[in-house]
């Protein structure tokens, strides 16, 4: 299996505030990784020096053999990464279409990830199409952000908190959404705070502390190893 992100030794800030202290990783095409840790740990911070909102001071980054650790983030999207960032952040005053229109018209890349092949795999959204984002529950909100992630058809999917204030029936929705994303060829990286989906999806684990990863392993070795949940992630 072929590598597609290398996160190597990145070192990011906010002003002066040092947030990932040199921080490594690295996935494979056609797998999930996930990102675990407490709230304030670097996890989002990873998401925004990969997707280059905020680039790292030191370090390097490489998406497909291609060192992306200072391009602009629009130029990062072409390359085939996307984001569902935390907080979902899609227009409240846009219908769900719109929404994906729009995501869908700012897109150099083409591929399968059609507006019909994706309400294919969110009904939901297919029943929900002319109803404004407002209207929209929290597990919709989260299938239309995954949505307009997958409308620009990329190869890698940064994927921040995707379970963050949703019920637990919502949560095991995501879950199943994810495998099957996996299954069909997307390569994921995953923050996520909420164990037990992350360990249920990844082939891979990465526990993040203060700005570094601090043990890493199977999904299996991390489930089974109290002490690293205990001290690193409050279980």
């Amino acid at each position: 299996m072929s590598q597609i992100l290398s996160v190597n030794d990145i070192h990011t800030y906010y002003g002066e505030s040092y947030i990932l202290q040199g921080l490594s990783l690295k996935s494979d095409r056609a797998s999930v990784v996930a990102l675990v840790g407490r709230n304030g740990m670097g996890k989002t911070t990873t998401m925004r020096s990969i997707i280059g909102f905020t680039h790292p001071r030191r370090g390097k980054i490489y998406f497909k053999d291609k060192d992306i650790t200072d391009l602009p983030s629009f130029q990062i999207c072409q390359m085939g990464i996307s984001l569902v960032p935390q907080g979902r952040r899609i227009f409240p005053s846009l219908s769900l279409r719109e929404n994906l229109v729009i995501a869908a018209r700012y897109t150099q890349r083409k591929g399968a990830w059609d507006m019909e092949r994706i309400f294919s795999l969110f009904p939901i959204l297919k029943e929900r199409a002319n109803n404004k984002g407002n209207q929209l529950s929290g597990g919709e909100l989260q299938m239309l952000a995954i949505a307009r992630a997958l409308i620009s058809n990329p190869d890698f999917m940064l994927m921040d908190e995707p379970s963050e204030g949703l019920a637990p029936m919502v949560i095991q929705n995501v879950g199943n959404v994810i495998q099957q994303l996996k299954e069909s060829g997307l390569s994921i990286l995953l923050a996520e705070q909420n164990l037990p989906l992350a360990l249920s999806v990844a082939d891979y684990v990465y526990v993040v502390a203060k700005g570094t990863v601090v043990f890493e392993s199977t999904p299996e070795a991390l489930e089974s190893n109290e002490q690293v949940k205990r001290e690193y992630l409050a279980i």
